[in-house]
Parts: C-alpha cells; sequence; structure tokens
C-alpha cells in the first residue's frame, strides 16, 4: 500500500488545563508478550502504580509516566488516567514541533511530496492533539458511572491519535542525501514511536478500567442514575425513537418518507438550489450549530475535492441515489498525491451521516493509490452508498464507523485504515487489477493490540465484477492481508463467490504479524466459504457464534448507544 501518508459533536469544550504536569523523558521499551494481566490490589501509593501498568505493553514508560503520583497520597483514580493522557500530549505536541521544523527546513530545497506528506503530518498530530484534549477533559468530566459508560468513547479516541500517529509515519520518507534533514527526521521517528506507545498505555488503563475501579475501591453500578446523557443512548419511547431526540431529529428520522424535511441548504449543479457546489455549502455551515446540519445534494456529477472539517459535526448529507449523486476525482499516488490527499471526498468532522450518494476515484488501476472516499468521523454511518474505485478505494482511516446497503469496488486492499468499521448488508464488488497484480479485498492497520479497532465485514455478498468474470480464476483474490503488527478483520455470514483462494488471506511480507493478528470466519456461505483449506496462521481463526457475537453491532461499536441517531437501519446482533 505504501500509505503517504469527534464524539460526536465535541460537547466537550476542549480545555487543557493545569492537569498533572509530567517532565518526563520517556524512553520506551516495548515489553508486551500479548497476555492480559490483571490488576492487582494495591498496597500503596507506589503498588497502585504498578497495579495500573500492570496491563501495559510499555511498563517501564507507564512507570516512569505515573511515578509522580506514587508520592500522592490522595490521586485519584482519574488522576492516574489523566497523567498518562497527558504525557502522550507532551510526546504528540513534540513530534508536531518536530513535524513543523522539518517542514521548514524542506521547503528550503526537498520535493514536493517530503513536503506535502509533512503538511498531511501536521494536520494529523494537530487533530492527535485535540482528540487527547478532549479526552482529559473527557475524564476530569466523568464520574465513577459515566467514565465506565464512556471507555468505549474515549478508546476510540485514543485509537484514532495512534491511526494519526502511523500516518505520519507511514507518510513521511527518510530524506536521502539531506543531512540538514535526517537528524531531525530520526528524532520525529523516534518521537512519534513514543506517542504511540503511550496512547496504547493509555488505552490499555482504560480498557481495564472496572479493575482500576476495583482497586480503588470503588465499584461500577449499572443502574445509577447517570449526570449526563451519552448521545445516542437509547432509551425509547412509544414513537420507536430514543426519547431524547430534538424535534428536528425525529424529522429527519422521517427522510425515508421523502419531503417530510427542509434541507438547511440545498445544492444543485443546474442552479435550482442555494449552491452550485457541495464546498460552498459546506462553507456556508455557521460556527457553533447546534443539532443535525442537513445538507441536500440533488442529482449531478460533483467533480469538486471535498473535506467535512473538524468543526462541521453533525453534517447529514443525502443525495438523490448512488448512481444519480456522485463526487468525483482522479487524484492518485502515481499523479504525484500522497495516499491521503487523493481522496475525492474526505470527512472529519463527528456525526457525519451520508444516504443515497456516490463517491469515485477515476484514475484506474494505473494510478495505484487512488481513494474516493476517507472517513476519519467518530460515529458516522453511510446508508444506500457506493464508493467505487481500484487499489485503496474506501480509507476507514479512523473512529467508528457503521456502513449499510452499500456498493464497495476496487483491486488492492481496497478497504483498509484503521477505524472500528461494520460493513453490513453491502456488496464488495471485485475489479479487474492491472496484469500480475493480485486482489485484496481488505488491509487492515491495527497497530497496537489494546486498539478496539478492526474491519467487519456482516451479512455482505463478495462478488467479482463482470469485466473479471471470465478470468476470475486466473487473477488471484484474497479476503486480506495484514498492513500493520495487529490486522484485525472478521467475516461473517456473508456470501463469497467462487474466485476467493481456498487459502484466504495473503502476507504481507514475509511471516510480517502472522502470529499477531487476528482474522477470523464466522458462518459465512458460497463456493469460496470453505475454510478446510485455509492458511494456517497462528493468528487466523474460524470461530463460533459466541467470539463472533463480540464483533456485532452492538458490542464493537457499541452502536446501539448512538446508530438509533443515524436513522440507517443496523442489525445489533445475530438473528
Amino acid at each position: 500500500m505504501n500509505i503517504v501518508g469527534k464524539t460526536v459533536v465535541s460537547v466537550i469544550s476542549v480545555l487543557l488545563v493545569v492537569g498533572v504536569a509530567l517532565a518526563v523523558v520517556v524512553v520506551v521499551h516495548h515489553q508486551g508478550n500479548g497476555k492480559k494481566v490483571g490488576v492487582a490490589a494495591p498496597s500503596s501509593s507506589k503498588s497502585m502504580v504498578e497495579s495500573v501498568c500492570s496491563n501495559t505493553d510499555y511498563k517501564e514508560a507507564c512507570e516512569q509516566t505515573l511515578k509522580p503520583l506514587s508520592h500522592n497520597l490522595t490521586a485519584d483514580y482519574k488522576d492516574f488516567i489523566k497523567a498518562a493522557v497527558q504525557a502522550t500530549v507532551d510526546q504528540v505536541t513534540k513530534s508536531l514541533n518536530l513535524s513543523e521544523s522539518l517542514l521548514v527546513e524542506a521547503s528550503k530545497n526537498s520535493s514536493s511530496r517530503l513536503k506535502m506528506s509533512l503538511e498531511d503530518c501536521n494536520d494529523l498530530l494537530s487533530l492527535a492533539i485535540s482528540q487527547l484534549q478532549a479526552s482529559f477533559s473527557m475524564v476530569g468530566d466523568s464520574n465513577v458511572h459515566t467514565i465506565q459508560d464512556r471507555s468505549a468513547e474515549l478508546k476510540s479516541w485514543l485509537s484514532s491519535v495512534i491511526s494519526y500517529a502511523e500516518t505520519c509515519v507511514d507518510g513521511v520518507e527518510e530524506p536521502k542525501f539531506q543531512a540538514s534533514l535526517t537528524k531531525i527526521y530520526g528524532q520525529l521517528k523516534d518521537a512519534l514511536q513514543n506517542a504511540t506507545a503511550l496512547t496504547d498505555n493509555a488505552l490499555a488503563i482504560v480498557s481495564a478500567i472496572s479493575e482500576i475501579l476495583s482497586a480503588f475501591g470503588l465499584k461500577f453500578n449499572p443502574n445509577a442514575i447517570h449526570g449526563r446523557r451519552l448521545l445516542g443512548e437509547t432509551a425509547i419511547g412509544k414513537d420507536g425513537l430514543p426519547t431524547w431526540f430534538s424535534v428536528s431529529d425525529r424529522k429527519l428520522m422521517a427522510l425515508q418518507t421523502k419531503g417530510r424535511v427542509t434541507p438547511n441548504a440545498v445544492v444543485a449543479k443546474d442552479g435550482s438550489g442555494q449552491f452550485k457546489t457541495i464546498g460552498a455549502a459546506l462553507a456556508a455551515y455557521p460556527n457553533n450549530h447546534v443539532g443535525r446540519y442537513i445538507i441536500y445534494v440533488k442529482a449531478g456529477v460533483y467533480n469538486e475535492y471535498i473535506t467535512v472539517e473538524k468543526n462541521m459535526v453533525n453534517i447529514f448529507m443525502y443525495g438523490d441515489g448512488p448512481r444519480r449523486t456522485i463526487v468525483t476525482g482522479r487524484k492518485s499516488y502515481t499523479g504525484g498525491f500522497s495516499t491521503f490527499r487523493t481522496a475525492s471526498f474526505s470527512v472529519i468532522g463527528a456525526g457525519f451521516v451520508c444516504k443515497g450518494m456516490g463517491f469515485q476515484n477515476t484514475a484506474g488501476p494505473e494510478g495505484h493509490q487512488a481513494v474516493a472516499l476517507r472517513v476519519q468521523s467518530e460515529m458516522s454511518a453511510f446508508f444506500n452508498c457506493r464508493m467505487d474505485g481500484y487499489q485503496d478505494t474506501l480509507y476507514v482511516q479512523a473512529g467508528r464507523q457503521f456502513y449499510r446497503n452499500c456498493v464497495i469496488s476496487g483491486t488492492i486492499d481496497f478497504i483498509f485504515g484503521d477505524g472500528s468499521v461494520v460493513i453490513q448488508n453491502s456488496r464488495l464488488i471485485v475489479r479487474r487489477p492491472m496484469d500480475n497484480q493480485l486482489n485484496a479485498v481488505t488491509a487492515q492497520g491495527r497497530k497496537e493490540r489494546h486498539q478496539p479497532t478492526g474491519i467487519v465485514i456482516h451479512n455482505c455478498r463478495i462478488v467479482p465484477e463482470m469485466k473479471l468474470f471470465p478470468d476470475r480464476f486466473k487473477i488471484p483474490t484474497y479476503l486480506g492481508r495484514p498492513w500493520k503488527e495487529f490486522s484485525r478483520t472478521v467475516i461473517m455470514e456473508s456470501t463469497l463467490a467462487d474466485f476467493i483462494q481456498p487459502s484466504g488471506w495473503f502476507p504481507w511480507a514475509g511471516n510480517f504479524a502472522l502470529d499477531t493478528l487476528y482474522y477470523a470466519e464466522y458462518a459465512n456461505r458460497g463456493p469460496g466459504a470453505r475454510t478446510n483449506q485455509r492458511v494456517h496462521w497462528r493468528g487466523y481463526h474460524v470461530i463460533g457464534r459466541n467470539e463472533a457475537q463480540q464483533f456485532t453491532v452492538a458490542k464493537f461499536l457499541d452502536g446501539q448507544r448512538w446508530l438509533p441517531a443515524t436513522g440507517a437501519p443496523f442489525l445489533p446482533n445475530f438473528k
């Protein structure tokens, strides 16, 4: 792939107040062996530090980070989590400063691709800092009940930080024959690796929150009345919708029967709307908007590069159908762009919902990496949409994402990234690649084992396009390959056509990640679903119903808390 390269509405103010100041120089040593260690009951503040760090993979870094708390007899569980997050903020900030310095140097005499990748890096690290600051604030605002209730949200934010750091690491290639850049590049790479390790430590701590609360003599009571309600929490009223829905959100759900809602903005190429371009409609998004912002995009082919920015939260965008309302572009890696920048349509703002639209990248297989849709929107959903491309069609970069009744087409790694993603009741179409190339449906990028991320394909059909059909047995097609060390992909209750290779999965490079990945299949059907000749990797599994249940919408995305607000139909568990 050679990648070059919020919650929902940030109702949490991003205030990084005084918190726990840490002047810690962290030297990371990976100590994880893949085994989960429980949190033991402490007998002192020092042993509390050891207990909190017992589930982390970078224990030395964790204990250094939390060391100041070993002398604080009044420290509570929130202080430990905030200290872990603050240490990560420090490292990501250091990485951003180094990236900015490198960009200044690179701007003098380096290639446009290096400068582009560094600009991407700066944008991503700035987003990472915002995610960490929001995480810090969330912990500070939480109590013993909400901290556990919101752990899925917190873990998703922290995991996004790792995704952004990895995109930066992958994207910035080492400057060759430029001594002025080499030293800064090495420092940047080290800082990013440290930031990733510290974020994974924070994830491990949050993942063990129940044990940590117990160690502090606290017990979570799920029946307690919470101080605030989560966005998407499902107390269902007589009309079948969450009782806390606003009047406007209830009207929005009526969009299934056309004409029952008035959009905030209408886009039409023929001039019959308020705007002729999608970009212009997004530019009109009001500051500090509260509630859903609805954009209707009339039928037409919109040849423009779109980014739904970080501040553009809770947007609902719908078209006249995925073959009638189409956003298209043709940027590609061979055309001189970083993979990150090739996307025809990019979504950053949290809570994005899309219905009835198509997204294309027409660079063709010769363009290599060429993204049609890139999504890093937390709690986003796409319903009855279409994503067409070749290599790297759908970049599920970060955040919790749901796709239902969609069509996704491509060749190599055409669904890739490191979000927490469920694709349900959709059709995945494998296209003809260039000569001597293979096809891989997925390339999931989970870097650390505590990340809650992965790609789940549930009740879908994986089929060849008509152009590929006559030669479908001549061009090897696989379900996925491991882009990163802890790559995780689950395919369940889906129909696999006969062209899927009997081995099912393909290595990335030699034995890389074959022991640490998690690839699983459950109750698939069709001639390509036979598992008797599948790979014999340690990380590959044919699983049963109980294990597969962990990858349903309700479990994997905590979807029953937020998906009802999107209006998209979804199957929360197995039938």
